[in-house]
């Protein structure tokens, strides 16, 4: 077996899947909101973390790799929530070409002042 292809027993991370909807305001703009979806088992895996700027304050940003069952409404844009921390997703795309994993690419960006 491929070491990218997981067992099912490793996905051992529970998460939350959240979609982003824009609502109105009544002042006339918009805000995001992500409305929870569903909880899924996952296996979540740190990636690489960079420190940087952002707007006036300093803001680390951490990548990280989920892999759960396949399913094909998770897009960029949406959320998902692990031990409480947010995690974006950048993409999503089929792990092995048969359509029984789905590996996302995530970002996580938290200010540290």
């Amino acid at each position: 077996m491929n070491e990218q292809t997981p067992t099912l027993g490793s996905l051992t991370d529970r998460v939350q899947l959240k979609r982003r909807e824009m609502t109105g305001e009544t002042e006339g703009g918009h805000v995001a909101m992500f409305v929870p979806v569903t909880n899924l088992w996952a296996r979540v895996r740190s990636l690489t973390g960079r420190q940087g700027t952002s707007a006036d304050g300093r803001a680390v940003e951490i990548s990280h790799a989920v892999v759960f069952r396949f399913r094909n409404d998770i897009k960029p844009g949406d959320r998902i929530v692990y031990r409480g921390r947010n995690l974006d997703v950048v993409s999503a795309a089929d792990l092995n070409g048969r359509r029984a994993y789905l590996s996302c690419a995530c970002s996580e960006t938290s200010f540290t002042g």
